[in-house]
């Protein structure tokens, strides 16, 4: 259900001349429904997402004491030089 049907049946119910909270009741399980249909897709990862998570998870585990940011510095470093970025970018 787009958003321009949901709308349309409200204006319909307006139409009607029922009570307001009738109006009102029928308006919002009107637009609960279009919420769960209209949901955004997620994009999938990109190579880049994938090898950061990666590394900064190795990273992370040999170096437990440092800080977030120093390490994902190194991985982005290392991005630069990695054969998973060359694949990528062709």
């Amino acid at each position: 259900m787009s958003i321009d049907e949901v709308i349309r049946l409200l204006q319909e119910i307006k139409d009607l001349g029922e009570s307001g909270k009738e109006t009102v009741t029928k308006a919002k399980s009107t637009v609960k429904k279009a919420k769960s249909v209209v949901k955004k897709v997620k994009r999938a990862p990109s190579a880049y997402n994938k090898y950061m998570a990666k590394t900064l998870k190795q990273l992370k585990k040999k170096h437990p004491r440092s800080n977030h940011q120093v390490l994902f510095k190194r991985a982005a470093k290392s991005w630069k030089r990695s054969a998973e970025r060359k694949r990528s970018m062709k």
